[in-house]
């Protein structure tokens, strides 16, 4: 049974003060972890590479929602187990520089909200989450807010905003279009019926 997509709103969670650049997908999830369809499981071998050592910030950060990162994040390949992986560690947001074009496509296609702040943005968040202070992300407002009153603004893709907040995927929007189609395929079935196959009764 398909699994709706979770609609995001407003998010307040410890952050991972990754703030790595140009971190390729197979970092993200090494090759070696990609021996199956299944998203469940996937966050066992995200970021195996990093996680080999003993302080690394994703374990001593486990369960955090959200992901401080450096520019061009996501940038390699093309595999969607990338966000699949990032989502089953727990991640919700990301927050970065700059996104690689793919990724960003696959992370929206898959609930991931991926936010854009300038570097000194990105600084300042990475200090408040090494701090072990969360951080807010609300993206009706599209702002991210800290306990010591910093507040970034950012730009979201409106029809993007729209689908992340309720929870809509392509498969959600097609069927949020259902009375559309339904009356599509009726007048079209009485305009030509020959693309029924009435015509050759």
């Amino acid at each position: 049974m398909r699994s709706p997509m979770q609609a995001f709103t407003t998010l307040t969670g410890q952050a991972i003060p990754f703030g790595a650049a140009n971190v390729d997908t197979d970092v993200i999830i090494p090759a070696r972890f990609l021996k199956t369809v299944s998203r469940a499981g996937l966050g066992a071998g995200a970021f195996a590479t990093v996680r080999e050592r003993a302080d690394n910030v994703f374990d001593s950060n486990a369960g955090a929602p959200i992901l401080i990162a450096g520019a061009n994040f996501g940038c390699g390949s093309s595999r969607e187990h990338a966000p699949w992986a990032l989502a089953d560690l727990g991640i919700r947001v990301v927050i970065s520089p700059g996104f690689a074009d793919i990724f960003a496509g696959n992370a929206f296609k898959n609930g991931l909200l991926l936010v854009t702040l300038p570097q000194d943005a990105i600084d300042r968040l990475m200090a408040v989450a090494a701090d072990g202070q969360a951080i807010t992300v609300d993206l009706e407002n599209q702002v991210v807010t800290t306990p010591f009153q910093d507040r970034f603004e950012f730009a979201m893709d409106p029809f993007r905003k729209h689908c992340l907040t309720n929870g809509l995927d392509e498969i959600g929007l097609t069927l949020g279009m259902d009375a559309a189609i339904v009356a599509h395929e009726a007048r079209a079935a009485t305009e030509r019926p020959w693309l029924a196959g009435a015509a050759g009764r």
